[in-house]
């Protein structure tokens, strides 16, 4: 009996190494497989997050690349719009030279030009004028002074006349002046159609003395002979 005990003991014995060293086996087999799943886990994270974060790059440059896509479209259709509108402006630019600009000078030309012209030409009116009247002037001081001369000369010739032939000159100027102091005295009753005397003779003579009275101030203003100076160096005459 104490035989079997003993093989009945190491066979116990002989199986609880069995279950240990298979125990131990699974554990190690299981903290072996948990590493490795570990291991497994964590190539596994780090292979999806390169991966992520390998996407997100990829879409990062992807939307980089589609936003500078976008910046070159705004960039172009800014350039179309600022052309469209430089043409505008260019387009109304003309439209105001045109319609305003144009014709305002143009006017301004115009009103310039006449205002210019009638500034000329009142210009050399007045020099025109200023030559007119210099020569008028001229004129007329050359004619005063050829009258001057003229009756100088008279005057010198009638007192050379009087002074070489005295009285008998005077009085021939004066008997040649009668005819002249006849018409003057005449030409009164001239225009007169009628004459009717009133009052006798004696108012009739008075009359003919006061017309003879006013003939020596004729004779004076015609000649410039004082016919009641040369009548008394007369002998026997009296003015």
């Amino acid at each position: 009996n104490r035989d079997a005990g003993i093989r009945e003991a190491e066979c116990e014995k002989s199986a609880m190494d069995v279950k240990y060293s298979t125990d131990t086996k699974i554990e190690d087999n299981a903290r072996m497989y948990k590493l490795q799943k570990a291991n497994f886990d964590q190539e596994i994270n780090t292979a999806k997050a390169e991966s992520q974060l390998a996407y997100e790059l990829q879409a990062a440059k992807i939307r980089q690349r589609i936003r500078n896509e976008e910046i070159q479209i705004d960039i172009v259709e800014r350039r179309k719009q600022i052309e469209i509108e430089t043409q505008e402006i260019n387009r109304k630019d003309c439209e105001l030279n045109a319609t305003v600009k144009l014709p305002a000078e143009a006017e301004s030309y115009r009103v310039q030009a006449i205002a210019e012209g009638k500034r000329t030409q009142t210009v050399e009116s007045a020099r025109a004028e200023a030559e007119r009247i210099k020569k008028i002037g001229s004129a007329e001081a050359y004619a005063i002074e050829q009258v001057g001369k003229a009756e100088a000369e008279r005057m010198r010739m009638k007192a050379n006349v009087y002074k070489m032939y005295g009285d008998a000159a005077i009085m021939n100027i004066v008997l040649e002046s009668l005819p002249k102091i006849a018409a003057e005295v005449a030409a009164p009753l001239a225009k007169t159609e009628e004459i009717v005397l009133i009052g006798g003779n004696d108012q009739t003579t008075g009359d003919v003395t006061r017309l003879v009275g006013q003939l020596p101030p004729a004779i004076n203003a015609l000649t410039g002979v004082d016919l009641s100076k040369v009548l008394g160096k007369i002998p026997g005459a009296k003015a």
